[in-house]
């Protein structure tokens, strides 16, 4: 049975190499990009029923207006991979103040995800993009109150992306399912290069693991579980991420922080 799925920055690395491996078993594929050329490149690149859809998630409004044109297209959306990422970039602040590393990595697919699900099924997927940098989250830096370096910044988003997926899990005892994975460390993306300067490894590793989360058994019943594909396992997140006191504060920073700007 083919499904429906959105992928979040879809236009480049492992967002886009997984578009096209789940194109080519004859799912309608939902690609987001910021740049209207670069998903104008995506949609040609991407071989089988596509639709585009551009947002800055740096931007709320964004955020909002492509969660509102998705639902006005479709009444079922079965996959939400929530791909789009940021590590390093000229300018950390959001216009609102906020570390980018977070709105785009933490809030805007927690906001995004919120506004979908009415139209996701019971047998749905949520897959979040984690990373194995994760880091106790200073809420703080969350609220845009202290500058955090680009490493911090990322494995602090990772760490709270990781606890909401968890989180949201409780809340939705009979699915959809919501899983947060690590797709694997410096596979050959476009941040792994300008971040590291590394080549990195075969992208397809972690379009690989993405498409199993997605739609594979093994994620069948993993709701609330983290999946660490370096050791190729459902493993444990940062000690910080199962604590009950640190989660609550995340959550509540969270919730916050959406509904003052959606």
């Amino acid at each position: 049975m083919t499904k429906t799925i959105l992928i979040t920055g879809a236009t480049d690395g492992i967002g886009l190499l997984t578009a096209k491996n789940l194109a080519a078993e004859g799912h309608t594929i939902l690609l987001h990009g910021r740049s209207a050329d670069k998903l104008a490149r995506a949609r040609k690149e991407v071989v089988g029923t596509t639709e585009t859809y551009i947002a800055d998630l740096s931007r709320m409004a964004d955020v909002t207006a492509m969660a509102q044109d998705i639902r006005k297209a479709h009444d079922r959306l079965d996959v939400i991979i929530n791909n789009a990422g940021v590590l390093k970039t000229p300018n950390t602040q959001t216009e609102d103040g906020f570390d980018i590393r977070f709105m785009v990595n933490t809030f805007a697919p927690y906001a995004l995800t919120r506004a979908l699900l009415p139209i996701v099924p019971k047998d749905g997927r949520i897959v979040n993009l984690s990373s194995a940098a994760q880091a106790p989250v200073d809420i703080d830096a969350m609220l845009g109150r202290r500058q955090l370096d680009d490493m911090g910044a990322y494995a602090q988003s990772k760490l709270a992306i990781t606890i909401w997926s968890r989180e949201m899990a409780k809340e939705l005892p009979d699915g959809p399912v919501v899983v947060a994975v690590n797709p694997g460390s410096l596979l050959a993306s476009k941040m792994v290069k300008e971040g590291f300067g590394v080549a990195g490894s075969d992208l397809q590793i972690g379009a690989g693991i993405l498409r199993e989360a997605a739609l594979g058994a093994s994620f069948e019943d993993a709701s609330g579980a983290y999946f660490d594909n370096d050791s190729q396992r459902f493993a444990q997140p940062h000690a910080a991420g199962l604590d009950p006191n640190h989660s609550a504060e995340v959550m509540q920073t969270i919730n916050d922080v959406t509904a003052r700007l959606v």
